[in-house]
């Protein structure tokens, strides 16, 4: 009698196990097979909530020295724009700026001279984050299931007087990619 019980209760336990887990995955649609945008991961705006367009920094500058690091050490795989994958030197060489600039003196007699200004980009400089997604929903539930497929670090770029976004590279989590 109490084995009859044992195997009733685990039956049933099972059965609320399965009916938990069930998913609704045959009702799911494509919204988006990619999509991709920016999100700001530092604040610029004091007076706004703490979490809007920001991650506290604690968590954020751990997150993004790692992202940076494991691409610069070849720890993962990191491409270029274009998808073409990128060494571990050349992901170094993303973060880095040569400017080679011609200035006036400020004393007479005023003459010109040439100077070299060497930029290097630290995790700090970073200041979104590029996702490419997939988007899938469920019309019934309109519960919206979305996958990240890679990811690159964004910083701001100032060239004559204007803001650039420039991606350094991307790093991505699906065999799909990078798609040519």
């Amino acid at each position: 009698m109490k084995f009859q019980v044992l195997i009733i209760f685990g039956i049933l336990h099972l059965l609320l196990l399965v009916a938990a887990c069930e998913r609704s995955d045959g009702n799911r649609q494509v919204v988006a097979e990619k999509i991709q945008y920016d999100v700001p991961v530092v604040s610029e705006d004091p007076r706004l909530d703490w979490w809007i367009n920001n991650i506290e920094g604690s968590k954020r500058e751990p997150f993004l020295k790692r992202i940076m690091e494991a691409a610069e050490k070849g720890e993962i795989r990191a491409y270029d724009y274009f998808g073409e994958p990128l060494t571990p030197e050349e992901v170094v060489a993303q973060g880095s700026d040569t400017i080679y600039l011609t200035l006036t003196r400020s004393y007479e007699p005023y003459e010109e001279y040439d100077t070299i200004l060497v930029r290097s980009v630290s995790y700090r400089d970073i200041s979104k984050i590029r996702f490419l997604e997939e988007w899938s929903w469920d019309p019934k539930t309109l519960q919206i299931e979305k996958k990240v497929v890679g990811l690159g670090p964004v910083l701001m770029r100032e060239m004559e007087g204007l803001l650039y976004n420039q991606l350094l590279f991307w790093v991505y989590f699906d065999e799909k990619y990078p798609q040519k």
